[in-house]
């Protein structure tokens, strides 16, 4: 890499969610200079809050790029479309409608600015940064708040027609089964695999088994996090609900394997902070569920890429992209 060309560029790297967004500059080789955060929902009106993020963000990146040029930012959004530049429809964001998001940050910043969705973003920056690194063909699932969905096809993202391919959270795992809170379908995988959807399980398995420690807490702090620390305590009700989870989630990467015939599936997110108590059942019931040319040949691994960067990360891989 040049030391006068490539090495002198930065990305800047903008994660909106919900409540908060966060952004960083990065390097083309992964390293974060800078990073900072502010409320993404203090702004009810869009242009207040890039107007607002243009305030934040100049004076923190402006010491980080004496004799650096930034390159573009890239950005990762729920409901974000690659194709059009635009935020649409975000069920977690005040802001209704269609969004020209990527043309706002362009035109407050300066430089040239791509958006794609949040579960995308982390696959870009899996590829580049990660343990995706040298696969041309892999799927990312991130399992989180809900679930999202990845797929990339000889080194390419795949977007589809429209720009919302990949929406995995929301494929059907079992027909006729749990409803979804926002959508009202009815056995998404998202409904299940999710960090809520797994809330919802234990809810419903400690009410079963009185014996369950998952009945010492209290029922707003029954949470993957509190199902996680019950199974490591050895509890058993705990312990099936990461068991179905898994069986859930196996049984749809097995479907996404026959679709894509990926090298590995990535999985990332605060849910896989449970370990081997998902990973054991989850690999289980994909391989079981396989057409047997498949079996023993899809890695099921890991995000290497840190939880509180991989956002940042990921977004601002989409600057690199050619």
């Amino acid at each position: 890499m040049s030391e006068n060309g490539f090495s002198k560029e930065v990305a800047l790297g903008i994660d909106v969610g919900g409540t908060n967004t966060k952004f960083g500059l990065v390097t083309p080789t992964g390293e974060i200079l800078v990073k900072g955060w502010m409320r993404t929902d203090q702004y009810p009106v869009v242009e207040d809050f890039v107007d607002a993020l243009h305030a934040k963000i100049q004076p923190v990146i402006s010491p980080f790029l004496n004799g650096k040029t930034l390159r573009g930012i890239g950005v990762g959004a729920p409901n974000a479309n690659y194709y059009k530049g635009t935020i649409e429809d975000a069920a977690n964001l005040a802001w209704r409608g269609t969004i020209p998001f990527a043309g706002m940050i362009t035109e407050k910043f300066g430089v040239p600015a791509k958006i794609t969705n949040d579960a995308n973003a982390a696959a870009l920056g899996e590829m580049m940064y990660g343990a995706a690194r040298g696969m041309k063909d892999f799927i990312m699932i991130t399992l989180g708040t809900g679930v999202g969905g990845g797929i990339v096809s000889g080194g390419n993202l795949i977007y589809g027609h429209d720009g919302f391919a990949g929406e995995l959270g929301h494929t059907i795992v079992k027909p006729a089964g749990r409803k979804h809170w926002n959508t009202g379908s009815e056995g998404s995988l998202e409904a299940y695999a999710s960090a809520t959807g797994i809330a919802i399980t234990a809810k419903k398995m400690r009410a079963e088994f009185p014996e369950s420690v998952l009945n010492e807490y209290p029922e707003e702090e029954i949470n993957a996090k509190t199902v996680h620390e019950c199974a490591l305590r050895g509890d058993a009700t705990a312990i099936e609900v990461f068991r179905y989870t898994g069986q859930r989630l196996g049984e749809a990467l097995a479907n996404f394997v026959m679709f894509s015939s990926p090298e590995a599936i990535l999985l990332f997110g605060g849910v896989i902070q449970a370990g081997d108590f998902l990973l054991k059942p989850t690999r289980l019931h994909m391989e079981r569920n396989l057409f047997p040319h498949f079996r023993g040949k899809v890695k099921l691994i890991f995000s290497e890429l840190s939880e509180a960067d991989a956002a940042i990360l990921g977004a601002s891989a989409l600057v690199w992209e050619k």
